[in-house]
């Protein structure tokens, strides 16, 4: 099991760059985020400005009706007050109208380049990265991270900022008014600024670890239902369905704790908030007894109250979302931080015209995380064009390595790998990989129609060569029993089994019809009669071209043109299937292992 679901874990307290820190990397990785953003914000601020000019228009609406109680009422006077308020109203509804249009547009901008982005950069990580990490957190951060990023500048941020400037703009005009009510008021509210710091402080590590906790449970289950039928086989559910538990205590945990602490912050509030009504209520009661303010003071001085506390309402909750940024911006900016194979543009070698001769000349290799681990120690070998070539050896030792490295899915420390004198140093990857055919023993569909997945970005491909290539792999009667034949779409209603699926990936190599050819185990899914079938197509598809085969059947590989036996990352023999058998060596022990002394 990978080792997220171990208890225990230790989750970081802290965002890595913090919340000023992921925007500075925002600003950074997006250019057009900036000034856009930047006027989304301001349009927020002054909206909120606006807004703050309200009350004390209302206070003058207010000293006019009650001037006017035992006299004649001001209507002109009232009727201007009230054309003000609608402009300063109407002026601030379109100030945050604009300001949403414009953080929505650029943030969810922002989401699809960070999408395509991580896209891109899961082609340019070494397969080493993949290791490590797993499908399902890589997913995860694909899209659960980008929504929580995307949503909290859309929304929180501009809503922070607004808060920000109406909370300041108040503080200023409450004290403009009458600065014995504000700092009463004052006074009352640091009591919320105080908890409001307290929580937070305490609420960071669970919104890391919420974002985290998620990443791990969705990894677990991409692998878990990735590979349900081993599980059942394993008879491993209730272990299975433990560790799920585990894992889901662990969002549910992170959650609660997280939501419950973000929670507690509008309450909060809106105790501070009433708490400063009683204080304004009954001390500017007192103050206007003596005559030292007006009642139009004190109505206004309720509204300030309003729109003083709400903002740290609104701060709190933003602070608690941007908590979450962090976490998300961390675990977005590490992938996409994640260092890259080298660029090879600069690189133009090629092979041509391709003949297929082969060198493996003292191939040196260990993985970039295990320097002191030395896997294949000194490969050397030599395949002529056309060759059939075996690989065989135990489990571990180096086989599939080979393979890899030929592939250039690694780069080797030392020695060199030569395709027709070229060596695959001087090549781009795509070069190398446009040279080779793969069937592996794990077999690859793709949801679409079986069309789709036999002709994997191949264009040109007609329906005789499908037609040829299913009848030479033995499955186009099973194609011509689906209801729309090759335009069937493999899904929920259409049962593949693991045979027809390694048959198919096998016609795709054919169809892709590239020149030279890697079959890792490619029967091994496949019953004795289709396995006789395959293998004459197999014979077919690797005539005139270098094949490599990892064999662990070896009565798959008996015909073949030359056999190297791996053992502890180095060739210890070669040469034909009777050849090794007349050794009497390590191949000999092998094969006599899987058959009768007297098969030959």
């Amino acid at each position: 099991m990978p080792p997220m679901m171990g208890k225990g874990m230790k989750v970081p307290e802290k965002s890595k760059r913090g919340i000023k820190g992921v925007i500075r990397e925002i600003i950074t990785y997006s250019d057009r985020f900036k000034i856009p953003g930047i006027i989304a914000l301001v349009l927020a601020a002054l909206g909120a400005v606006l807004t703050i000019v309200g009350p004390n228009q209302i206070s003058r609406i207010t000293d006019l009706i009650s001037g006017s109680l035992f006299g004649e009422i001001d209507l002109a006077g009232i009727a201007s007050v009230a054309t003000t308020l609608l402009i300063i109203y109407a002026l601030s509804s379109l100030f945050m109208f604009m300001q949403h249009y414009i953080m929505a547009t650029i943030t969810l901008d922002l989401s699809r380049k960070m999408r395509s982005d991580l896209s891109a950069k899961i082609n340019k990580v070494p397969m080493s990265f993949y290791n490590t990490a797993s499908h399902g957190d890589i997913l995860s951060r694909v899209s659960n991270d980008v929504s929580t990023l995307q949503q909290t500048l859309a929304n929180s941020l501009p809503s922070m900022v607004s808060a920000v400037a109406q909370f300041a703009g108040c503080l200023l005009m409450m004290f403009i008014s009458e600065w014995h009510l504000a700092a009463a008021a004052v006074l009352v509210t640091l009591l919320g600024f105080l908890l409001m710091s307290v929580i937070m402080k305490h609420s960071q590590k669970y919104f890391i670890s919420r974002q985290k906790s998620l990443g791990d449970l969705n990894g677990f289950i991409e692998e878990t239902y990735t590979n349900h039928d081993a599980v059942r086989i394993s008879r491993a559910e209730e272990k299975t369905e433990a560790s799920f538990k585990s894992l889901n205590q662990a969002v549910y945990d992170a959650n609660w704790k997280s939501q419950f602490l973000s929670g507690m912050m509008q309450p909060l509030m809106n105790v501070i908030g009433n708490l400063g009504y009683v204080t304004v209520c009954i001390l500017g009661a007192v103050m206007a007894i003596n005559g030292q303010i007006t009642i139009g003071t004190i109505v206004a001085f309720i509204m300030y109250v309003r729109l003083f506390t709400s903002p740290l309402s609104t701060i709190a909750q933003g602070m608690t979302n941007m908590q979450s940024a962090a976490a998300a911006g961390d675990r977005v900016f590490d992938f996409l931080q994640e260092k890259e194979m080298p660029d090879e543009s600069s690189k133009s070698a090629a092979v041509k015209p391709f003949k297929g001769d082969v060198v493996f000349d003292h191939v040196r290799f260990c993985y970039p995380d295990s320097p002191d681990k030395i896997i294949i120690k000194d490969f050397s070998a030599h395949v002529t064009p056309g060759e059939k070539v075996a690989i065989v050896g135990p489990t571990g030792a180096g086989k599939t390595t080979m393979v890899n490295l030929l592939m250039k899915f690694f780069d080797i420390q030392s020695g060199q790998i030569r395709i027709d004198g070229v060596p695959i140093s001087d090549m781009k990857r795509e070069s190398v990989h446009d040279l080779f055919s793969m069937v592996l023993q794990d077999t690859w569909m793709f949801d679409g129609t079986v069309r789709e997945n036999l002709v994997y970005n191949r264009t040109g491909i007609t329906d005789e060569m499908l037609e040829e290539a299913c009848r030479a792999c033995g499955i186009y009667h099973f194609i011509e029993t689906l209801p729309d034949g090759f335009d069937t779409v493999l899904g929920e209603n259409i049962t593949v089994s693991a045979g027809q699926k390694q048959l198919l990936t096998i016609a795709r190599a054919m169809i892709q019809n590239n020149p030279m050819l890697i079959l890792d185990e490619a029967t091994s899914s496949v019953d004795t009669r289709t396995e006789l079938i395959t293998q004459k197509a197999m014979d077919q598809l690797m005539a005139h071209r270098t094949s490599f085969v990892i064999a662990h059947r070896l009565s798959t590989i008996r015909n073949a043109d030359l056999i190297l036996v791996m053992n502890d990352g180095n060739i210890i023999e070669q040469g034909t299937h009777e050849q090794l058998l007349k050794q009497g060596g390590f191949y000999a022990e092998l094969y006599n292992s899987q058959f009768d002394q007297s098969v030959s």
